[in-house]
């Protein structure tokens, strides 16, 4: 097998994410009861024995650098391996921020230099999925390609979402389109690269010499290739994997961990995350008391349930008080629900607390869309930011979004109405 190294682009702002990411990068979003969504990616890298990293930060980078650290918690300890954490240079006249995908890894070539590697993984650090990049790397050399692409089979309706090719039996591909209003066809792209390394630092040289080029690989560098017949292939992945772009694909990725028929079996997986950081290592084990249940869930280290948990993930130190009952719902670190709230269908960020009697996610309501985001919050999820304050016996109707911060206050006595959102500024702020 060649020697590789890996390169995760991890810079995403994820706006489709809303306000869960609009103070940390897509890949440092939680995800599971105990992940970050970039976990599942560095646990592929390390499950692949591959030695070494770059992760090319860029968006919010913050908390994403933090979680990351040297790579130990991955695995990567030792003389012989190296995971780097990769922002922006900042030049005398470029801007601070990476043009684009293609030029993340351009900006970086310097490292890729580094090391005796002949082939380069360009990943995506926004992705659910479990990999052993070893059968990739295997058929990429076999086909002696300068680039191969991991693909998957996509219902036909959604395939105007990803980049789309076909490629004929051997898997050479012939025809590239990225995120086409009337796709050709339905094999989408993974966003899963192997290159050859040497082709990929020409390709990246005259794409940042060429001042028409967006620098991206979807839109540039790959159906540059494919133009000009380069030996591109396609690698068929059939097993789980998730785009988590979206609220609602975020959601179902959540309850997919809950079933592990899903395909989504993280015991199997066997994912890694950073439990070096003190919120981590000092949690007690979780309590459920007297007349609490928990139902088809999954409860993180640190709580305490006395009420009612149903078909939800909850983080650390979530506490749901008696008579509470928490349905269909993702509730991050240090959440209170108290007495007798009903919370349905849910996403809240840390620190958020639920007054008693609440009413979270009425299930007799959700017809009307959000009116300030009608193509984020649709399908009758409730989103609320970090540290909101929801009031006793407050109702919160479907699609509605609670900015971070907003306190009980803001509320004015009364509710949100369904499809409505409201932030410290107050009630439908724009």
């Amino acid at each position: 097998m060649v020697e590789p190294i890996a390169m995760i682009l991890a810079g995403g702002q994820g706006s489709r994410l809303s306000i869960l990411s609009n103070q940390r990068a897509k890949p440092a979003v939680p995800f599971g009861g105990n992940y970050r969504i970039i976990d599942f990616v560095l646990s592929n890298v390390m499950h692949s024995n591959i030695r070494y990293l770059g992760v090319m930060t860029q968006y919010k980078p913050y908390s994403l650098m933090a979680h990351i650290g040297n790579g130990e918690a991955w695995g990567f300890t030792g003389r012989y391996s190296v995971a780097k954490v990769l922002p922006p240079y900042i030049g005398d006249s470029d801007s601070d921020w990476y043009a684009g995908t293609a030029d993340a890894i351009y900006q970086n070539l310097s490292y890729l230099s580094r090391f005796n590697a002949d082939a380069v993984l360009v990943l995506s650090g926004d992705h659910i999925y479990n990999m052993a990049y070893g059968d990739m790397l295997d058929f990429h050399a076999r086909n002696n390609a300068d680039l191969t692409i991991a693909t998957q089979p996509v219902p036909w309706d959604e395939a105007s979402r990803f980049g789309v090719l076909k490629s004929d039996k051997k898997g050479r591909v012939e025809m590239f389109q990225e995120k086409p209003k009337e796709p050709a066809s339905n094999q989408a792209n993974l966003g899963i690269y192997i290159f050859k390394r040497s082709v990929l630092e020409q390709r990246l040289r005259d794409d940042a010499a060429n001042p028409h080029s967006s620098h991206d690989f979807g839109k540039d560098i790959i159906p540059a290739m494919i133009a000009e017949n380069a030996p591109c292939y396609a690698f068929e992945f059939l097993d789980y994997w998730r785009d988590v772009g979206t609220l609602q694909s975020f959601w179902e990725a959540n309850m997919d961990c809950l079933d592990p028929a899903s395909g989504l079996d993280l015991a199997r997986w066997k994912a890694h995350t950073n439990c070096l950081s003190d919120s981590m290592q000092f949690c007690m084990p979780t309590l459920v008391h007297s007349g609490g249940s928990v139902v088809h869930s999954t409860v993180g280290k640190d709580s305490e349930i006395s009420g009612t948990v149903i078909n939800s993930i909850l983080f650390r130190g979530v506490k749901v008080a008696k008579g509470a009952v928490v349905r269909n719902s993702i509730i991050m670190d240090d959440a209170e629900i108290g007495p007798g709230a009903q919370v349905e269908g849910l996403i809240s960020d840390k620190h958020m607390k639920i007054g008693a009697n609440a009413l979270i996610g009425d299930s007799a309501a959700g017809a009307v869309v959000n009116k300030l985001y009608p193509d984020y919050l649709n399908t009758g999820l409730v989103l609320m930011g970090k540290n909101v304050r929801v009031p006793e016996g407050c109702r919160i109707g479907r699609n509605s979004l609670v900015y971070g911060g907003t306190q009980e206050a803001h509320f004015n006595g009364g509710g949100l109405a369904d499809g409505a959102t409201i932030s410290p500024r107050g009630i439908d702020v724009d």
